[in-house]
């Protein structure tokens, strides 16, 4: 294993969460043929709540093991290092437990709590056999993120990267070979293959796991291989509060952002059911919003992905040097580099979404609107998350705290309204919900970016510059294609994306070299390197 430098880091972190996001978009197409649209429905919610659930038990634990990893690394704590890992271990121990125990025994409760009194579809009964079948995940799963908190602390992003590769490949599998053996083959009932299905979470983690312990037992930063003779003027008290006070808002950042699809999966069941639809659409489109549409968004929330791993462990080492222009330096460059790169995905999906609703769910007479809204609503949750990552990584929790519960909270307050004035309107009630959390992304970003001015006078004049910049190219991109899609109609759709992926992304990229944003949102040095691996016969 190498460390990897925080652009390099990025590259590499988001080149390998693209692959797992695009595995975790296509694997939906023959999954959803394989188990049909109530088959869908059933396997989100277990699927939304399960994440709700395992953020609760470990989203805050890796990142706060990262975050501590790094500080006592650029100090050269190494006894504590050590502690730190095996303490936030018997930590997510405990809390593991606690929450497959809730899952496992009040999976009913939250089966009623999801679906109500709704009748016509999946049952209560069927949304609790499905949970408790994905309860055991949260037990290997928490275990897992641990291990990659303790690599991206040391700036080992690769290894942690491949890992989430890895786990996404076996998860795949399983869930496509068990809901197909056990429909097609031994003709069992649906609950039981979207319950094998859900397993596929385990049996990933399990492998990953796997593979990052093989990795750390050959590297320099095996627990086993550490000098800690020496030992550091650090208690465990000292330890574990600090785990809890980055863990916290961490945790509640995650579970904020799990909530939004919660709450609209559920809200959106509530309301639309007192505006005529029927059950099955009913059951079709709280799901598009919470699962369906999200699973496609997944392309365009991998930039934020890999970008927050990289922040942390440099962000935190600039902070501990009190090196201030770095600090700077990395607030402007992570949120340029998200939404410079998000854009031109929102625009193109925006664009193709009839067709990409087609390939991966067929025809719908909503599918293809929802998605269309939902792309501008994960754009803005790509920048509310670097935002959020930043703010944790400078000890501002307050600042994380406010930003994520003012920005759910308008979420939430929001949604029944909006859906009844935009169904008054003469629209999609349901399309208000989406809206909701637009708003609700915006505020938190718009918090977030002033706060952040004032305690440290950071200065937005060249990222304000590069999103400018970027609408107008991505403006250009639009404009190039809709003339070249309105007189050359190709009805294949997976031909139509393919060209127009190739014709948008060659104007988007030609205009941004053109206008110096490749330059300002890469840096200089960084993309001669990238221009001379591509161009590798140019002056020979």
């Amino acid at each position: 294993m190498k460390k990897n430098s925080f652009m390099e880091g990025t590259v590499i972190a988001t080149f390998v969460i693209v692959l797992v996001k695009i595995l975790g978009m296509l694997y939906v197409i023959p999954f959803y043929k394989i188990v049909g649209s109530q088959g869908g429905a059933l396997y989100s919610y277990a699927y939304n709540i399960y994440l709700v659930f395992l953020g609760i038990s470990s989203a805050g634990l890796p990142s706060a093991v990262s975050k501590i990893i790094s500080e006592y690394n650029a100090l050269d704590y190494n006894d504590a290092k050590v502690r730190v890992y095996k303490i936030a271990r018997n930590i997510i121990s405990f809390i593991s437990v606690i929450t497959f125990a809730v899952l496992f025994v009040f999976a009913e409760e939250i089966g009623h709590l999801i679906i109500g009194n709704m009748t016509g579809g999946n049952t209560v009964e069927d949304v609790a056999f499905v949970i408790r079948c994905i309860s055991p995940s949260v037990l290997v799963v928490a275990f897992l993120s641990i291990t990659r908190g303790y690599l991206q602390g040391h700036k080992y992003v690769s290894s942690s990267s491949i890992s989430q590769l890895i786990e996404q490949i076996i998860r795949v599998a399983v869930i496509l070979i068990g809901s197909y053996l056990i429909l097609k083959v031994f003709n069992g009932t649906l609950n039981l293959a979207i319950g094998i299905s859900l397993l596929g979470a385990f049996f990933g983690g399990v492998a990953a796991y796997i593979y990052l312990k093989c990795k750390i037992r050959k590297s320099e930063i095996d627990i086993n291989k550490l000098d800690i003779t020496k030992k550091d003027d650090i208690s465990n008290e000292e330890i574990i509060k600090k785990i809890i006070k980055y863990a916290v808002p961490f945790i509640i950042i995650n579970i904020v952002t799990n909530l939004y699809g919660f709450t609209d999966q559920i809200l959106v069941l509530r309301t639309i059911e007192n505006m005529g639809y029927n059950t099955a659409d009913i059951e079709f489109i709280a799901s598009s919003i919470s699962t369906y549409a999200p699973k496609i968004c997944m392309i365009v929330n991998a930039m934020s992905m890999g970008l927050t791993i990289s922040i942390i462990p440099t962000i935190v080492s600039a902070i501990t040097k009190k090196d201030m222009n770095e600090v700077n330096d990395k607030i402007n460059k992570s949120i340029s580099m998200v939404f410079f790169i998000s854009l031109p995905l929102t625009l193109g999906l925006i664009i193709l979404s009839d067709n990409v609703w087609n390939i991966f769910y067929g025809p719908s007479a909503y599918g293809s609107m929802i998605l269309k809204y939902s792309l501008i609503s994960a754009l803005l949750a790509n920048v509310y998350m670097v935002l959020s990552t930043i703010a944790q990584s400078l000890n501002k929790y307050k600042l994380v705290y406010s930003i994520s519960i003012i920005g759910f909270s308008l979420n939430a307050l929001l949604d029944i309204p909006l859906m009844y004035l935009v169904h008054n309107l003469g629209y999609e009630g349901f399309i208000g919900s989406i809206f909701a959390s637009i708003i609700g992304f915006t505020t938190s970003i718009i918090i977030g970016m002033v706060s952040l001015k004032k305690l440290y006078k950071v200065n937005y004049k060249n990222t304000f510059s590069i999103v400018l910049r970027s609408l107008l190219v991505g403006l250009l991109m639009v404009i190039s294609l809709i003339p070249f899609m309105t007189i050359i109609n190709i009805s294949n759709n997976y031909l139509n994306i393919i060209v127009n992926t190739i014709i948008g992304g060659l104007v988007f990229v030609y205009f941004a070299y053109k206008t110096n944003l490749l330059k300002d949102v890469f840096g200089e040095e960084y993309l001669n390197r990238i221009i001379k691996k591509l161009t590798p016969f140019k002056g020979k």
